[in-house]
Parts: structure tokens; C-alpha cells; sequence
């Protein structure tokens, strides 16, 4: 790595810049890690930002919640015999115990990755 330099005030300073990172689109769950990384995690925090990896870690903790998010529910509503038949014939209850599935897992995800 070549560095350069530039003249301030007679003296001659470092060119430092941090590599640019791909812009990723982040969602709920990144951001909600990016938070908990910034207020309890300081260090680990710092390493990802300086060493350009936050992003990459973010992405893939967003990612990985969706799908275990996603895998959750799924699960929950086999286990519970909620099926497209409940959706058709009972669309309240159907969409009552479905809503209660994501924010069980939800909560499970938050627990088990965001916070940990």
C-alpha cells in the first residue's frame, strides 16, 4: 500500500482515507444490530467499521434473521395445523395466529442474533 502525502500548514500529512464500501440496502434487523453493536459492543463495533466489514456483517445478520424469521413462522404454523384452508374459511384467526408466529419469532431472533 502506497501512502501519500499533502502539505498543510508547512507540514506534511498522511493521505488516509477509508475504503469506500458498496452501498447495501439495509433493513430492520441490520439496523436494530448496528445499534446494539454502538451502545454495548463498542470495540467489536470500531474493528468492523475500521477494518470495513460492517456493512458485510450487517448484510448478513439481516439476511440470516429474514430467512430464520421467515423458517420460524413457517414451522410455528405446520406445528399448529394453520393452513390456507384456516385463510379461506377463518381470514381473522388465520391472520391472528400468523401475526402471533412472527413476533414469537421475532422476539427469538432478536434474542438468539441481534442482541447477542
Amino acid at each position: 500500500m502506497e501512502v501519500t502525502y499533502r502539505m498543510q500548514d508547512g507540514f506534511l500529512l498522511p493521505n488516509l482515507l477509508m475504503p469506500q464500501e458498496t452501498e447495501v440496502h439495509l433493513g430492520k434487523y441490520a439496523e436494530l444490530r448496528r445499534q446494539y453493536l454502538m451502545k454495548h459492543r463498542r470495540v467489536l463495533y470500531t474493528n468492523l467499521k475500521t477494518s470495513c466489514r460492517l456493512t458485510e456483517h450487517l448484510a448478513e445478520i439481516e439476511q440470516t434473521a429474514q430467512k430464520m424469521v421467515e423458517q420460524t413462522v413457517a414451522q410455528m404454523a405446520r406445528a399448529e395445523g394453520v393452513t390456507e384452508e384456516l385463510k379461506a374459511t377463518d381470514p381473522l384467526r388465520w391472520t391472528g395466529l400468523m401475526n402471533n408466529f412472527k413476533h414469537s419469532a421475532e422476539e427469538m431472533v432478536l434474542n438468539d442474533l441481534i442482541y447477542s
